[in-house]
């Protein structure tokens, strides 16, 4: 009884190890050949990297290459069967056409009778459309045959026992990434990617480049019915021919399997290289190319001097003690995008503004204006040389200056609120308002600049044009005091050199024509700020009422009346501001434009009054000197220059340490 049991079990294990053998047999991956792999005919060989060459390019060969072990098909079993395999059809040199490539299945491994032509090597005349032939094929098909009723010269098609295609597509592969179906041209050379699955009803095919997934969409997907062929042994293969077009045809990877859910992807990185026959250059083609190298050799150099022409700039040994304030033309280019319209923020009286970035500076400015000569041109870089040495928080930030051919660039921190004039004067919905919390806070500031200028900085500043438009706004609404355009330097102790009486009407001291600019000059201006600040109007309204043309005498006759806050900016609800504080300033404002110039305070006394850390002197509307005006009058020897923002300044250098954006910005 138990030996009856133990050969029941040998039989049952016996039959086991054949079902699993069988399994195996119907389930291969090959990612590159080697010997023995495969069962070659025709003129396919494997390559010694692995490549399996099914043809070369002699005319009239074929070659096919055949799993060694047969399927077997039954009615009783699913007829279904999936491959993956990775092409290439390389063109001779020469030859415009080809013909193609064809996975199959087949009841024998002898198809010596078939035609190198456009057969593929697996049918030929009298076999093609024969049932007999029990062949099914997917062809990449490279020729349009009229005996085929091939739809053009670059498809796949499915054929049974015939070249005559029962469903055919031009070869594409959809585009998962771009949701789009893109074409494939099979003899670009190109390593392509083929799929086919059946599963007993429907047969789908897919293409796609060698490293894209297998698309979700398939290329073809039709109904078929293969019970009648696949019956019995049947043997999968790859064929290819040549006929009188001549290609080479290579096979990557092949992996096959009876079950889709088996089928073993290929390992990309594993396929051997297809290679590329070099192409022979004619003697034209030669001298074309020996031709355009000279050309494009010419078009380096001209474009090499342009460039070297395009930011050229000048400079001479005296720059040299300067330097490290200087930067080069290209960098300002490349910082302004080449001064592009998008970054022109305005034109003020000596040039044009730009906004620039700098990886280590961030946001600049670019001031940009031409010169006339070699006038003056080391007391420019000595100024600029010298501003770049202030350093006060209620300064704009000098960064430096650049200079090409006659043109003088200077750069400086970009003020991303511009200036403050633009809160004060200019109408309209969209014009901001300032709180007076935030006008008294920069006037203290510039105040605070001012005394800097005149006494802690290494040599006696005398700006010259205090005003509103020259007072910059950073992001958190800090004032700094900006465009150094006529600004004058002088040792401290000594008197600053008479030079002809620059400014902007109802800045300008009465003195400045017969005296020169001094720092009583600078506080003039600055008392004139002050009330321009407060009251929201500009010293001299030529356009106004008589008796409010002149801020400072309008100021004091409002104060004379007792009313003084009449004065003040209407802008300004009763809510926002501080009575005193604003009274305080335009008083500061009335000392600071007495018409004696010995009775104006210095700048440290100016701080101080502001900052309230000592009371105003006694001084009433009736005081000699305040609210009085003298018309600046043009001597035999003097000149006067007036700076009113819409022109230069000729008698001065126009070096702007910061920048008036104008009505660009």
């Amino acid at each position: 009884m138990a030996q009856g049991l133990d050969l029941t079990w040998m039989v049952i294990s016996f039959l086991l190890l054949i079902h699993l053998s069988s399994q195996q047999e119907t389930s291969f991956i090959f990612n590159g050949f080697r010997q023995g792999d495969l069962h070659v005919a025709g003129v396919a060989q494997i390559l010694p990297g692995g490549l399996l060459q099914l043809t070369n390019t002699s005319e009239q060969k074929m070659g096919q290459a055949f799993f060694k072990q047969p399927l077997e098909f039954n009615s009783s079993e699913s007829l279904s069967f999936s491959t993956h395999f990775a092409c290439a059809m390389v063109r001779k040199p020469g030859v415009t056409g080809g013909n193609g490539i064809a996975f199959f299945l087949s009841p024998t491994m002898n198809l010596s009778e078939a035609d190198a032509t456009q057969y593929l090597g697996l049918f030929n005349t009298t076999t093609n459309m024969s049932p007999s032939s029990r062949i099914f094929a997917v062809e990449l098909d490279t020729v349009q045959s009229a005996e085929f009723d091939d739809i053009n010269n670059n498809h796949v098609g499915v054929n049974v026992n015939s070249l005559t295609s029962t469903v055919s597509a031009p070869a594409a592969y959809f585009s998962d990434k771009e949701g789009r179906s893109k074409s494939i041209n099979l003899l670009s050379g190109d390593s392509i990617q083929v799929w086919v699955d059946y599963d007993g009803i429907i047969l789908n095919v897919s293409l796609a480049p060698l490293r894209v997934q297998k698309p979700s969409q398939s290329l073809i997907s039709t109904s078929l019915d293969l019970s009648a062929l696949l019956q019995g042994r049947m043997f999968v293969g790859l064929s290819a021919a040549t006929g009188q077009l001549a290609n080479n045809h290579y096979i990557l990877g092949w992996s096959f399997s009876r079950s889709k859910q088996s089928l073993q992807s290929l390992d990309i990185s594993k396929l051997p290289k297809v290679p590329h026959p070099k192409k022979k250059l004619s003697p034209v083609l030669i001298l074309l190319l020996i031709v355009l190298i000279i050309i494009v050799l010419l078009l380096l150099g001209g474009a090499y001097l342009y460039r070297r022409n395009k930011y050229a700039e000048v400079r001479e040994d005296w720059e040299k003690e300067y330097g490290p304030h200087r930067y080069s033309y290209k960098t300002i280019y490349k910082a302004t995008k080449g001064f592009h319209k998008d970054g022109f923020l305005g034109k003020g009286g000596f040039g044009e503004v730009y906004k620039g970035t700098l990886p280590r500076e961030g946001d600049i400015a670019v001031k940009r204006f031409s010169h006339d000569g070699q006038r003056g041109m080391k007391q420019f870089v000595a100024e600029i040389a010298s501003m770049g040495r202030l350093d006060h928080r209620n300064l704009v930030p000098l960064l430096g200056y650049c200079r090409r051919k006659r043109e003088f660039f200077l750069i400086s921190k970009y003020m991303p609120n511009g200036s403050l004039d633009q809160f004060l004067f200019r109408g309209g919905e969209e014009s901001p308002s300032l709180t007076w919390t935030k006008r008294y806070w920069i006037v203290k500031g510039i105040a605070s600049a001012l005394c800097y200028l005149h006494r802690e900085a290494a040599q006696v500043v005398l700006h010259r044009d205090i005003k509103a438009s020259n007072v910059m706004l950073d992001s958190e609404f800090n004032g700094k005091l900006g465009d150094f355009g006529m600004a004058r330097y002088h040792d401290h102790g000594a008197n600053p050199t008479m030079t002809g009486a620059v400014g902007t009407v109802g800045y300008m001291a009465p003195e400045l024509t017969s005296m020169g600019a001094s720092t009583r000059t600078d506080v003039y201006a600055f008392g004139a700020f002050l009330l321009e600040v407060a009251c929201g109007r500009r010293p001299v309204e030529p356009t106004a009422a008589a008796e409010r043309q002149f801020l400072v005498k309008w100021v004091c006759e409002c104060w004379r009346k007792k009313d003084m806050l009449k004065a003040r900016d209407p802008k300004l609800s009763s809510e926002s501001y501080s009575s005193r504080s604003v009274e305080l300033v335009m008083k500061v404002g009335l000392l600071c434009t007495n018409l004696v110039p010995e009775a104006r305070p210095e700048m440290e006394r100016v701080v101080q009054y502001l900052e309230e850390l000592v009371p105003l002197p006694d001084f009433e509307p009736e005081t000699p000197g305040i609210g009085v005006l003298s018309s600046v009058m043009v001597g035999g020897s003097s000149s006067v220059v007036v700076s009113n923002g819409s022109g230069p300044a000729t008698e001065s250098m126009f070096i702007t340490h910061s920048i008036q954006y104008g009505e660009g910005r």
